[in-house]
C-alpha cells in the first residue's frame, strides 16, 4: 500500500498546509471540492504544490511529523526544489 505525504498552498509564497493520505488524487480532490470543512476551505489552500511517496503509512506519518515541525523557510525550499514555478501538481498526477 502506497502513502503519500503532501504540502498544499494557496498561493506563492503563501498559506501552506501538510497532510498525509493512502490516496493522493482522492484527498487533493476533496481539498479542491472545498467539501471537508476545516483549515484548507478557510484558507482557499487547494493547489498541490509537493508530495512524496512511501511505501507505508507509518513512515509517511513520520515524515508529515517532522516536516510539520520544520521552519517555514524549509518547507518553501522543499517546495520549490521540484516546483519552482508553484505550479498546481494536481493535474500532473491525474
Amino acid at each position: 500500500m502506497s502513502a503519500y505525504v503532501y504540502i498544499l498552498f494557496n498561493q506563492r509564497n503563501g498559506t501552506l498546509y501538510i497532510g498525509v493520505t493512502a490516496n493522493l488524487i482522492k484527498r487533493v480532490y476533496e481539498h479542491k471540492s472545498k467539501i471537508i470543512e476545516g483549515f484548507t476551505k478557510r484558507y482557499g489552500v487547494d493547489k498541490l504544490g509537493y508530495y512524496e511517496v512511501y511505501d507505508d503509512m507509518e513512515n509517511a506519518i513520520k515524515r508529515e511529523k517532522a516536516l510539520k515541525g520544520s521552519s517555514r523557510l524549509r518547507k518553501l525550499k522543499l517546495i520549490e526544489s521540484i516546483n519552482p514555478d508553484w505550479e498546481d501538481l494536481y493535474d500532473s498526477i491525474i
